[in-house]
């Protein structure tokens, strides 16, 4: 079946649904939908607990349910693109570097010290390299999108905003659970937690989480069967909580191991003048000379420790936290060998190691805990990271890098209700930030260099410091008991950032200034049809100065941190859910995001040897003009949806699950090709399962990307048309059991 007749095929079918669940809300009693509430979602974006409706923030969340969903198949975090509106994710570096973007905003670069405008926060602890985002998601409470800069309680380097984890927490009452799913590649995953007291005061929660795929691709060039894209990752996760009077304390211990297969480059899968994977292209096998079948493994852990003292009408909370990481992989970057696939002008391959990083966080904050109209919260944070990247080049040879990064900033937010409709909420951030450089040891075709003698003195050690004072001011108003109206004004910045890749490449490294943003958003939140339909919009308008971008690969075959002199981006989101029936839900959403670059005079290096077909104007030396062009790897539209029906039976119930994800126009790099673009990318997911009530389980059967949808999701342009796309489908079976 043709791709679009199948994606309008998905699409009617939903929507054929939504009419049959129209037409049997009709005859609901009174009293069924009084029981076909939507349940109240409270959320912690502004760092205290509050209704999702109450909140002045575009917010989207992810239930339990649609969460198991999405990872039932074992995929790692980056199956999240586009599950939410305004949010995508992609990675060239397997399951273990996860590049981010919301509303349009993101940042492309592939290296292990890149930075990103989206912040991860994990139990709440920023994880800020790339390698401390990819922890695997188990025993999970909740999963928050917070749009737009988030730059007053967060901080620095969310300008596009936060993706907020909150793993399941002990509690005294004894819980726990086990699930466990197999599927087709050989999957099997195993997860579960167990939970309780241990005395009247502590109480603790183990979870711990094994995924496990086979080797599914091949490497023809030496007749070897099934050696890449499989993986072993194992998680595990202690805490102990002590709550006494007037004193709670959290201890939070965590680690992971992942053995795997780097992202898997295919060559010349893209023909020039089209956008569309060609006869070269075969998911089941890629032709390597090199990369010895791409491996990649690392190691992380960390711990971190809360606690909270309760005083005279505030509570005093400090969150002190270490992550530790190593590890590394190697990729054939070329996707091929000397014969093919396609036209391979040379060959390369590169091997990167992260060595040695450790991060330190310190918050201190105190908060107000009364019922006054006045509620306000004031802390400090403090940042340390250093780590070394060690990148192998097969031409070049080996170089060490250093990264360092002090922060430290103070911050204030407080609300005030006016009245019983109107709050309005303010917050300020002043942040310092100092980031330090310097190469170690070089070895260049055999011969070690140590970096300092005359010949290499422009690799002189980098220190650069900036501080900037964000804020954000915004409105609540309660239109009525179940809508309420926002407004939001908000600045925030990108710390300045060093990328030194280029030095194993014999070139200098490159510094970015710092970029800040300036945000505006309108947007309303509402509980409608006697609380049974939720619905929340907002439209937003941001320009960023000095926005930070990666100019990466083209001709140069570089990774250079360039500043354009401004960025816009405009749009709106929508988010629903409707509970049509006692037995029948709706949700989704879908947003526009338009970005442009503004900077006649930027240009970059577009794609190698004029292989691709640049849609740009170029200058004399043949680099492209980017002014006028979108974000790269920036979705213009996204739809998400998702549904359940269910059939009661006497022991339980039976339902079904699908939900449905669409991707519009997205261009890969920061030039415009006919190429390297992407449009109507769409998956879909399915599950079946029976839920026995007496007894506490569950077993199904589930189906990711049910329609084998062979999808670009990136691309590498300085060799020949390399590209890489998503995920296979998966099918499997899952069994869980609660115990309480």
């Amino acid at each position: 079946m043709h791709k679009s007749v199948l994606n309008l095929a998905i699409r009617a079918g939903l929507l054929g649904v939504v009419g049959f669940a129209t037409t049997v809300q009709a005859q609901q009693s009174e009293n069924e939908q009084q029981e076909n509430k939507l349940e109240t979602i409270t959320i912690t974006a502004q760092k205290r607990s509050q209704s999702i409706q109450e909140v002045p923030i575009s917010v989207a969340t992810i239930s339990q349910e649609r969460f198991n969903a999405i990872f039932s198949g074992g995929d790692d975090i980056t199956a999240l693109a586009v599950k939410v509106p305004g949010l995508y994710a992609e990675t060239s570096n397997g399951r273990a570097a996860p590049r981010f973007y919301i509303r349009g905003l993101g940042n492309t670069d592939f290296d292990l010290a890149a930075s990103q405008p989206v912040s991860i926060i994990m139990d709440e602890v920023v994880m800020e390299n790339v390698i401390l985002k990819s922890f695997p998601l188990f025993d999970m409470q909740a999963v928050e999108v917070i749009r737009g800069p988030q730059g007053t309680l967060f901080g620095r380097n969310t300008t596009a905003g936060i993706i907020k984890f909150d793993s399941v927490k002990p509690r005294q009452e004894f819980d726990g659970y086990f699930k466990t799913s197999a599927g087709s590649l050989g999957m099997l995953n195993v997860e579960g937690a167990v939970g309780g007291g241990l005395t009247d005061e502590l109480s603790a929660r183990l979870s711990l989480m094994s995924n496990h795929r086979d080797d599914w691709v091949s490497n023809s060039f030496y007749d070897n069967k099934d050696v890449m894209g499989g993986y072993n990752e194992l998680a595990g996760r202690l805490q102990f909580l002590y709550e006494g009077d007037g004193f709670d304390a959290l201890l939070n211990l965590h680690a992971r191991n992942y053995d795997g297969t780097s992202t898997l480059f295919r060559a010349n899968i893209l023909s020039q003048g089209s956008n569309k994977l060609n006869s070269n292209y075969d998911r089941n096998t890629v032709a390597y000379n090199e990369g010895r079948n791409n491996p990649q493994s690392y190691d992380a852990w960390g711990g971190s420790l809360k606690l909270d003292f309760a005083l005279d009408g505030m509570t005093l909370t400090s969150i002190s936290a270490l992550e530790k990481a190593n590890g590394g992989g190697i990729g054939d970057i070329d996707g091929g060998n000397p014969t093919g696939p396609g036209f391979i002008p040379f060959q390369a391959v590169t091997e990167d190691q992260l060595r040695g990083l450790k991060q330190l966080t310190q918050e201190i904050r105190l908060a107000s805990d009364t019922n006054h109209a006045l509620s306000w919260q004031t802390g400090a944070f403090y940042f340390d990271s250093s780590f070394a990247v060690n990148s192998i080049d097969g031409f070049f040879g080996a170089t060490e890098v250093f990264h360092g990064n002090t922060s430290w900033a103070v911050f204030g937010q407080s609300s005030y209700q006016v009245d019983e409709q109107l709050t309005i909420t303010g917050g300020i951030r002043y942040t310092d930030d100092v980031k330090t450089f310097y190469v170690g040891q070089q070895n260049v075709n055999g011969f070690a260099l140590v970096i300092g003698v005359a010949e290499e003195q422009y690799y002189a050690p980098i220190k650069v410091s900036d501080d900037n004072i964000s804020w954000e001011l915004s409105a609540n108003y309660r239109l009525t008991p179940t809508t309420s109206l926002f407004a939001r004004v908000a600045e925030g910045f990108r710390a300045q950032s060093i990328q030194g890749r280029d030095v194993a490449f014999e070139a200098p490294p490159s510094v970015a200034d710092a970029e800040t943003i300036s945000s505006f958003e309108v947007g309303a939140k509402s509980d409608l049809l006697g609380n049974t339909l939720r619905l929340n919009g907002a439209l937003f308008y941001y320009t960023i100065d000095d926005i930070q971008l990666s100019a990466i690969g083209g001709e140069t075959q570089g990774n250079q941190l360039i500043n354009a002199d401004k960025g816009v981006g405009y749009g709106f989101e929508i988010d629903f859910d409707w509970r049509a029936t006692p037995y029948f839900t709706l949700g989704g959403g879908f947003s526009y995001n338009k970005t442009e670059l503004k900077d006649d005079t930027l240009t970059v290096a577009p794609c190698g040897s004029g292989m691709c077909t640049v849609l740009d104007p170029v200058n004399s030396d043949g680099q492209a003009f980017i002014s006028g062009n979108p974000f790269p790897q920036a979705p213009k539209t996204i739809l998400t949806l998702n549904g359940r029906y269910d059939f009661p039976i006497p022991s339980g119930e039976i339902y079904v699950y699908a939900d449905y994800q669409l991707q519009g126009k997205t261009n890969l790099f920061l030039y415009e090709s006919a190429e390297f673009n992407s449009n109507n990318n769409f998956e879909a997911g399915l599950r079946v399962a029976y839920t026995n009530y007496a007894h506490n389980y569950e077993v199904g059967v589930f189906g990711r990307n049910i329609t084998n949808e062979h999808n670009l999701k990136g691309a590498i342009d300085f060799n020949n048309m390399t590209g890489f796309v998503n995920e296979p489908r998966v099918f499997g079976v899952d069994f869980r059991i609660n115990f309480y």
